[in-house]
């Protein structure tokens, strides 16, 4: 899988991914300060959310439309969305913008109109989000354009993970494990859950998550647990109060993150063995002149440093046989 030329697997660094959402605060400006702060934070892509709130809930004020608990209890869903949304209209502009600054820009997607407005754009891949996990007939939609897909599980069951691979099987697809908790806390992160995707999914996919977790500690984890893709939150430094900059990362955090992700992903390489150490390791050597026909003993010969001769757990065999020539302090014994 590959998104923009960028390969997503094993053999590379998790792609890192900077949401933007509504960390702009309603500034098309701030939004753009955000795209430029992922490039310089070692994003490998930077997202934005396609949605507004006539597109995503209704205005109404019933107790089904009014959030029940967690970070945003007692707020209607479209008062909500209203404050995080990214206006459908600005996506031109931050598409451009992102090409100008050298990095790519995808979206995630919420109903067909931003599916059709994101295509005109050249949008290279779309995310499913983990509450819309469940509407396989938007991605089976979404399938169609040929782009990857990459969905988050959220709090899916396994049925209708299973049900979203197939509405995605004709693309590219990546699926990242997501507590759906905001902000995520590190004794819910439930981290066996990305090899859990990766057998139960029918066919091979690159596993990734996206953290609500402040610090980098998961991604750190998630990394060393086989993670291809690690999507967080970004926010500016001293940037407004927003619907999501509690469990959102400032660019020098993120920047953080970075390094010690890639480090991690270097530090698990397997790579044969070092040898040049092997001069400190201990080996058989004579330490006694020894004569043809003289018998080695614990006096002429010992495991010491370095290690090019024999192995020392040959010594027990050696002693009491007969030299074959003669060997002088200092020799190895093969």
């Amino acid at each position: 899988m590959d998104i923009a030329g960028r390969k997503i697997d094993h053999s590379q660094p998790p792609y890192l991914i900077a949401e933007i959402s509504g960390n702009h605060g309603g500034s098309l400006e701030r939004a753009k300060r955000l795209i430029s702060a992922a490039k310089r934070a070692g994003a490998d892509a930077v997202k934005t959310q396609c949605y507004e709130p006539d597109t995503i809930t209704l205005d109404i004020k019933r107790p089904d439309f009014i959030v029940q608990s967690g970070l945003w209890q007692g707020r209607s869903l479209y008062e909500l969305y209203g404050k995080a949304h990214t206006p459908l209209g600005w996506h031109r502009e931050l598409y451009r913008f992102a090409q100008e600054e050298g990095i790519p820009i995808f979206s995630s997607i919420f109903d067909r109109t931003s599916v059709d407005l994101l295509e005109h754009l050249g949008c290279p891949a779309y995310k499913i989000a983990s509450f819309e996990v469940v509407d396989t007939p938007l991605i089976s939609y979404t399938a169609r354009t040929g782009k990857p897909l990459i969905i988050s599980t959220g709090l899916a069951s396994d049925r209708e993970i299973l049900d979203a691979e197939e509405a995605a099987r004709d693309v590219k697809t990546a699926f990242l494990h997501c507590t759906s908790e905001y902000p995520g806390t590190i004794e819910h992160a439930n981290l066996g859950r990305i090899s859990a995707l990766d057998q139960l999914l029918v066919f091979k996919h690159p596993i990734g998550i996206s953290d609500h977790t402040l610090g980098h500690a998961i991604p750190i984890a998630a990394t060393a647990l086989g993670a291809v893709i690690i999507e967080k939150h970004l926010k500016l430094e001293n940037g407004p109060k927003t619907e999501d900059d509690q469990f959102s990362l400032t660019p020098s955090e993120f920047s953080a993150m970075a390094v010690a992700v890639r480090q991690t992903h270097e530090a698990m390489k397997e790579r044969p063995l070092e040898t040049s150490g092997r001069q400190l390791r201990r080996s058989l050597y004579v330490v006694r002149d020894i004569e043809a026909g003289e018998e080695f003993s614990h006096e002429n010969v010992r495991s010491i440093r370095p290690g090019y001769g024999g192995a020392p757990k040959l010594l027990p065999r050696l002693i009491g046989q007969k030299a074959k020539k003669n060997y002088y302090r200092g020799d190895r014994i093969p």
